[in-house]
């Protein structure tokens, strides 16, 4: 079984069996080389730190504090005579004054502002990766644009082929017709100049071909060869989301845009949060001269713990404005939203007109190539009758040709104005 298989794969190995790509396979590939991609990652990576940094506002918050001071006047007891002269001696503290100490805080409840820096993490990390998505999206239609950029020139290459062994069989029956009298050499040249055209026609179609398969290969980072064939895509006429009556849009631009009102709501909240109050442990503890005791010359221990509410009211300074430039913000995105769907839809009927159009066109295509093949197959025969001149027939077999030709590209027209229905709508 083994060396059937292996004789199978050196068969189709000597044939040359051409490697296959698909418009998806291109579109992948394309994403996951395009530079941009690695942000993504490095997205992720940036709010997984934010989000770390944020939680450690619940973590005790510790401080190492030192002071030194002098101060003009101090504490001072004005003592009876009498204390003087029973020997009680209360010393004065000293004006210049030194602290060490360590401080610790331990939030208990700070009305929200913990979360909201949270969520305003992950807003804006999403906001960041759907405009990512949406320069990624545009690679999409590059790719496409090249794909059916390839696909038309091989129509055209083949349809050339066609074109150039037609010219062939006619020049060995005009080598006849001359051999019998009925045509002469210009008819000849007539024949061999049509068929050099057809050769400079070729080459070209095949270098632009090349370029195109060229920054192709640059853009999915593969190596593809003039042998390489493009499939042709589907037309996807069984897509209901694309041709139903109304335009349905998915297009990434529309979830950034969501991104980013969810980040408007988020700040919103921590504006909220800014204003609540706050409740806080805390404790202190050190050394100072004097220490608790005022009346103290020493340097003393201490500590202290107890229980901190703040609620700073200077946050309605600006709070107002701040939420109204919010609620602003919010309904400038509405509108780009809206103004987004707009434009969309005039593209998307457009392109469905573009396609209607060319189904339509299409219809008349075969009718037109059998009767261009009936014309070219009677001229023929009046050419071997000698009551046509070989100019005038190839004049008919260039109109056949070019029938054909109109075919082919109608039908990559076609599949390229619905690739690009499915790219303005994203379905």
């Amino acid at each position: 079984m083994k060396k059937i298989i292996l004789t199978l794969t050196l068969y189709l190995s000597a044939f040359g069996l051409s490697a296959q790509l698909t418009i998806e396979n291109c579109q992948e590939k394309a994403r996951a080389n395009y530079p941009l991609i690695r942000q993504q990652r490095l997205i992720e990576i940036s709010k997984e730190y934010n989000l770390s940094n944020a939680a450690r506002g619940y973590l005790p918050q510790i401080q190492l504090k030192a002071r030194a001071s002098y101060q003009s006047e101090i504490t001072s007891i004005d003592l009876p005579q009498i204390a003087h002269t029973m020997g009680i001696d209360i010393p004065k503290p000293p004006k210049d004054q030194y602290q060490a100490y360590i401080e610790a805080g331990q939030t208990i409840w700070d009305g929200g502002y913990i979360h909201s820096q949270r969520k305003i993490a992950k807003a804006g990390a999403e906001a960041e990766t759907q405009r990512l998505e949406v320069d990624l999206y545009a690679l999409e239609n590059r790719v496409n644009q090249l794909f059916f950029g390839i696909l038309a020139l091989d129509a055209q290459l083949e349809q050339n082929r066609l074109l150039r062994d037609e010219l062939a069989r006619n020049l060995d029956a005009v080598t006849s017709f001359v051999k019998n009298g009925i045509a002469n050499q210009a008819d000849i040249d007539a024949v061999k100049a049509e068929n050099l055209n057809a050769q400079q026609i070729r080459v070209q179609l095949e270098s632009a071909r090349r370029a195109y398969l060229d920054m192709l290969s640059f853009m999915i980072a593969e190596k593809i060869d003039e042998n390489t064939v493009l499939a042709k895509p589907s037309d996807l006429r069984n897509n209901p989301m694309l041709f139903c009556g109304s335009t349905i849009v998915f297009r990434p631009e529309l979830g950034f845009l969501d991104a980013q009102k969810n980040l408007l709501n988020s700040q919103k909240s921590m504006l909220n949060a800014a204003f609540a109050p706050k409740l806080q442990l805390f404790f202190q503890g050190g050394m100072g001269r004097p220490g608790l005791n005022m009346l103290s010359n020493e340097w003393k221990p201490y500590y202290i713990g107890g229980v901190n509410f703040v609620w700073n009211f200077s946050a309605l300074y600006t709070r107002k404005n701040d939420l109204q430039k919010i609620e602003v913000n919010k309904i400038m995105l509405d509108t780009q939203r809206e103004t987004f769907i707009y434009s969309i839809g005039l593209e998307a009927m457009r392109e469905k007109q573009e396609i209607r159009r060319l189904r339509e066109q299409m219809q008349y295509d075969d009718k037109i190539i059998s009767l261009r093949e009936n014309i070219k197959r009677a001229a023929e025969a009046k050419v071997a009758n000698g009551t046509m001149s070989v100019t005038d027939f190839l004049r008919e077999v260039t109109r056949e040709n070019i029938a054909r030709q109109t075919k082919a590209s109608h039908e990559i027209e076609l599949l390229n104005a619905i690739y690009n229905l499915k790219f303005t709508t994203n379905n």
